[in-house]
């Protein structure tokens, strides 16, 4: 095993301790972000410590996120305390500016909406650096094994943050302004091709555990492992497909699909995989295009390149079984449209006890009143 991934290990163990065997194996607990050889995962998790129940049978029309208190143009509401008409054109300027210099940011920020979304709701927990002035930052969000050094795009959120508190101060959310950068990002990346709704209304939770990321999707994760997660958050197996899209941009360390690499066997075109191969120079810490296409475009060539079996990660190599691929391979428009959707309840969701108890957070980074 890498030293990188040992490391990754040893961290999660610590996270989550006896909850570790608590499912079928280490590849569930840890939701695709490891892949443990099988002599390790007997020894960590032997047959006698795991769940013997099986997992429940995906269900392919979840009931989709409420998106309680959310609502289209939230801040254009003359008269009412969230009054800010240009919240949201303040925030696609700060979007626009960061592309402008660097078109990477923007696979960051839609990233960094989907790792916010999918751990206690759309609350911009991610954001944390820290909840109390008591609390260690290494208890946040933004330090868990999934999003630690990988997630980017904090800058522009606090950009655009700084320009709204300007000229609304305590009105707007960092949570929506995350939503809000996300939705920019990828109108702004797919040249005007992907323009999706997206409500605003979200409130700023108080609390941010790094823990809690296992729940992420990771580059390991089974077909099964993915429709399950999404499931778990409203979201159907065709939603996960098409917001698998966004692997059109954005890069990916080699550690994370070295494994498919020569001598290694593996499912991944020869030629692409040599490619790969000088291009990773055995460094795991190296990053490479997850597009080899259209690097810098958010469009449907992924799914040319799953048909191709020229993607990363194991997670996209599973999807060429899914019949929704070979559509969104052949017809870009259809998945321009479901892309749109899915992004939009991708935003619906709503951690209940996070909205009662949320603010609108001050600095982006902490929860108001951490005397800082």
């Amino acid at each position: 095993m890498a030293k990188q991934q040992l490391a990754v290990l040893i961290t999660l163990l610590a996270f989550l301790g006896p909850a570790a065997c608590q499912q079928q194996g280490l590849h569930i607990c840890f939701n695709g972000w490891l892949k443990v050889p099988p002599l390790l995962s007997y020894l960590l998790c032997p047959p006698g410590s795991r769940t013997t129940n099986p997992p429940p049978s995906p269900s392919p029309n979840p009931a989709p996120p409420s998106g309680a208190g959310l609502s289209y143009d939230y801040y254009n509401n003359n008269g009412s305390s969230s009054y800010c008409p240009s919240a949201e054109s303040l925030v696609k300027d700060a979007v626009k500016k960061a592309i402008d210099m660097d078109p990477g940011v923007g696979a960051g920020l839609i990233r960094l909406f989907f790792h916010d979304c999918f751990v206690r709701g759309c609350d911009a927990s991610v954001l944390l650096n820290t909840t109390t002035s008591k609390d260690s930052p290494t208890d946040t969000e933004r330090e868990g094994p999934p999003n630690k050094n990988s997630l980017r795009g904090f800058e522009v959120i606090d950009a655009a943050k700084a320009a709204i508190e300007a000229t609304c101060p305590g009105t707007v959310s960092c949570a929506d302004i995350v939503a809000f950068a996300a939705r920019d990002a990828s109108s702004l990346l797919s040249y005007g091709k992907i323009n999706m709704k997206m409500p605003g209304g979200r409130l700023d939770g108080r609390v941010s555990f790094a823990n809690e990321t296992d729940q992420l999707p990771g580059p390991f994760s089974s077909l099964a492992q993915l429709q399950s997660s999404f499931r778990e958050k409203g979201l159907s197996s065709d939603e996960m497909v098409t917001l698998s899209g966004a692997h059109s941009i954005g890069k990916a360390h080699c550690g994370f699909f070295s494994d498919r690499l020569p001598p290694n066997p593996s499912t991944m075109d020869y030629a692409f995989a040599t490619e790969l191969e000088v291009k990773c120079q055995g460094n795991e810490a190296n990053m490479v295009h997850q597009d080899y296409q259209t690097a810098y475009v958010l469009d449907n060539k992924f799914y040319q390149n799953v048909r191709a079996n020229k993607v990363l990660f194991d997670s996209d190599d599973v999807l060429k079984t899914v019949r929704e691929v070979k559509q969104n391979a052949e017809y870009p428009e259809i998945w321009e449209r479901k892309f749109e959707k899915a992004m939009e309840n991708l935003g619906r969701i709503v951690d209940v006890k996070s909205r009662r108890e949320g603010e609108i957070r001050e600095t982006c980074w902490r929860v108001n009143g951490a005397g800082y």
